[in-house]
Order: structure tokens, then C-alpha cells, then sequence
């Protein structure tokens, strides 16, 4: 892998993005999955006819091993997103280790692209409250402007610093260092169902949850967006989920 020169420098100007992405790429899942796998322990190996053939005991099945957290059959199936989102939102997400693979871009083998994350107007952006017991309230007009502002003014600056580096011959590892955390990333996350549970568990809030969680907003987003796509692969286990409480077996 050589080094970036001036050829290779973007002429590109930053461009600002409120929103996130994720696409499913590909996926192996389905609720026969679960059956299968669960019904091994008690009738050994069957044919998907014989598993789905009576759906009201399927469903039953499945909101049982939900309610009473029998959780290995939920990991017998995959789902890989695409996700593009700011690096701050990345750092929080591989918390999640168990029942996940990641492959991110990397800023030591291609040239970063300038593309930033900055709140819409309808992000929340006063903390009120101590730790442990705050809440986010709407942000004036003069608190968007000025959080707009110093953070399209920061990004210019940086990604300046960083084109200079590059165009002066050093190497991306070592220039990238000036880049913000709001700087968009993308990766591909590969993921169970069970494990996807326990992420939508503490990354989003619903009124059905058992256990209240405060996610940052941003990843939120990325959670409702995973959210929506699992639940058209996996309808039974997914009204289990929320049956019982949004918490993962």
C-alpha cells in the first residue's frame, strides 16, 4: 500500500448529513430457525414442513422460549447490515461484542471522505438533571444555530489540516489523527437474533420495554432502522420480543 500524494488528495468540500444508514445486505433468518433448532431437543431432526405445519403452535413456541429465556435457539440464523454513521456512533456500538462481527473502513487504506454529522432540528440538545437521572430537552433556535455553526466551522478546519498532511506527502494513519469523531464511518455488522435483542434492549426506547433504557439519539437511530428490518424477516419472534418485554433470552 504506497502512501497519498498530492494526485490522490480530494478537491471535495465537507458536506453535512443528520441522518444514518443501514441497508441489509444479506441474511440467513427466518422464525423456522427457531423452531427448528428448539424442537431438536425434544423430536430430534424434523423437515421444515413438519416444524411450520401448525402456526398457532409455532408462535406458542417461540413466545415461550422468549417468556421463560431459553435464548440459544435465537442465535441459529444471521443478518449482515450496512451501516453508515458518525465514528462517535461506531465506539458505542462494538460495546456490543457477544453474537456480533464487524468490518469497518479503514483511514489507513483509503483516502477518509469529508462527510459530517450535524443535529437536525428536531435532536434534543440541553442535558437537564444530574447522571443517572437527566433527560434531554428541545434546544432553542439560537442553540441549534450556534451548535450548526461551530460544528460545520470545526469540520472545515480539521479536514483542511488533514488534506494539508496528505498533500505534504504524510501517511493517512498518521494524518487522520486530526479528524473529529462526527466524521461518517461505514461498516459491515453481522449479527443473531438474540444478539440483535440485546442491542435493540439498551439502544432504543418503546414503550413496551421492561426495563427502561436512554440511548444517545444517534444510535437510536441506527437501532430503529435494524429494528424495522428484522422484524419483516422474523414476525413471530418479534412480537414475542415485544410481548415480553423488549428483553433479550
Amino acid at each position: 500500500m504506497t502512501e497519498s500524494t498530492t494526485e490522490d488528495v480530494t478537491t471535495d468540500k465537507p458536506t453535512f448529513r443528520s441522518d444514518v444508514t443501514v441497508e441489509l445486505v444479506k441474511h440467513s433468518a427466518a422464525d423456522s430457525d427457531v423452531l427448528w433448532a428448539a424442537r431438536v431437543s425434544t423430536a430430534g431432526e424434523q423437515s421444515l414442513e413438519e416444524i411450520t405445519k401448525d402456526p398457532e403452535r409455532s408462535k406458542g413456541l417461540i413466545n415461550y422460549l422468549m417468556r421463560d429465556r431459553h435464548g440459544s435457539p435465537f442465535e441459529h440464523n444471521s443478518m449482515t447490515f450496512f451501516i453508515s454513521a458518525p465514528i462517535f456512533v461506531f465506539r458505542e456500538f462494538m460495546r456490543h461484542r457477544v453474537g456480533w462481527s464487524y468490518n469497518e473502513e479503514s483511514g489507513r487504506y483509503r483516502e477518509l471522505q469529508p462527510v459530517f454529522y450535524v443535529p437536525g432540528q428536531d435532536r434534543k440538545l440541553v442535558q437537564e438533571g444530574r447522571p443517572g437521572k437527566y433527560v434531554f430537552v428541545e434546544g432553542t433556535e439560537a442553540q441549534h444555530e450556534v451548535t450548526t455553526r461551530a460544528m460545520e466551522s470545526a469540520y472545515r478546519d480539521a479536514y483542511e489540516a488533514y488534506q494539508e498532511m496528505l498533500a505534504a506527502g504524510v501517511a493517512r494513519e498518521v494524518a487522520r489523527s486530526v479528524l473529529p469523531v462526527g466524521l461518517f464511518s461505514s461498516m459491515y455488522a453481522t449479527c443473531n437474533a438474540r444478539s440483535l435483542m440485546h442491542f435493540l434492549g439498551l439502544r432504543t426506547q418503546h414503550e413496551l420495554a421492561a426495563v427502561p433504557s436512554f440511548p444517545q439519539r444517534e444510535i437510536e437511530m441506527v437501532g430503529e432502522k435494524m429494528e424495522a428490518e428484522w422484524a419483516k424477516l422474523m414476525p413471530l419472534t418479534y412480537a414475542a420480543f415485544n410481548k415480553n418485554g423488549r428483553v433479550a433470552p
